[in-house]
């Protein structure tokens, strides 16, 4: 693997360790919500005089976004790869299927609960200096932290210190390749997805597998958890190719 960049060499510190990370979520049953959650959840759509189908068709889109909230959600998967090693694993929920670990393809897999599985993270994590995700700090970092909260499980390492380099700690640097590609949100136009991303520099996108994230909290109620942690391990392999070609901070 080349480790080739965009930016002078010196602007980043190449001997941390370093570990791309990503999380796939999937939502409860809007059903299964307490009344004043479902309200406070439906408060947008109500009394804005919509018709009965146009009212079905936002209630239903409500229903199908409770797991982008870890307050309705909760983490299915937790995909890490050590970029030096050139090494992943990805701890997933099987949900009610048999499942044992696995190897594939350089990704190793691990049927785990949610608990398990942040407390594995964590644990990981004290092994690292520098994080690197895709849009992480805008869902994955704070929804494990949330999550971890839910669950009396205690962090390891502040992935939501700083947004800027200079602002964070030596031994946790955070870098969201989405932050960069968009740099902090100075270059407004053009796709904001790491698919669209992927098909302009030609490389594999995992959307290309017929998964999206959009689609994950259905998979997992079908059943489709071995799915789901392949499509998270397509993630960090696109992320690992954006951490090699990265742009400059």
């Amino acid at each position: 693997m080349s480790h080739l960049a965009f930016c002078p060499a010196n602007r980043y510190n190449t001997d941390m360790p370093r570990l791309i990370f990503d999380v796939e979520t999937a939502g409860r049953d809007f059903e299964s919500l307490d009344d004043l959650t479902q309200a406070d959840l439906t408060k947008r759509i109500a009394g804005q005089g919509l018709s009965e189908e146009a009212y079905a068709v936002e209630l239903a889109d409500i229903k199908n976004k409770t797991g982008l909230a870890p307050v309705t959600g909760k983490i299915i998967t937790i995909g890490l790869y050590d970029y030096d090693k050139e090494r992943g694993m990805v701890f997933f929920d099987p949900g009610q299927n048999e499942t044992t670990p696995f190897e594939k393809d350089g990704i190793s897999y691990f049927p785990k609960s949610e608990p398990d599985m942040l407390k594995i993270f964590w644990e990981k994590a004290k092994e690292y200096d520098e994080f690197i995700s895709f849009f992480g700090r805008g869902f994955d970092a704070p929804y494990l932290m949330i999550r971890s909260a839910i669950h009396r499980i205690r962090p390891s390492k502040d992935l939501m210190s700083g947004r800027y380099l200079y602002q964070q700690k030596p031994d946790c640097r955070h870098i969201d390749l989405s932050d960069q590609l968009w740099f902090y949100g100075s270059f407004k136009e053009g796709g904001k997805s790491l698919h669209m991303y992927c098909q302009a520099f030609g490389i594999a996108s995992p959307k290309d597998n017929g998964i999206s994230g959009a689609d994950v909290s259905q998979a997992f109620k079908d059943g489709r958890s071995l799915e789901i942690a392949k499509y998270n391990a397509a993630d960090l392999l696109a992320t690992t190719y954006w951490q090699t070609y990265r742009l400059p901070v």
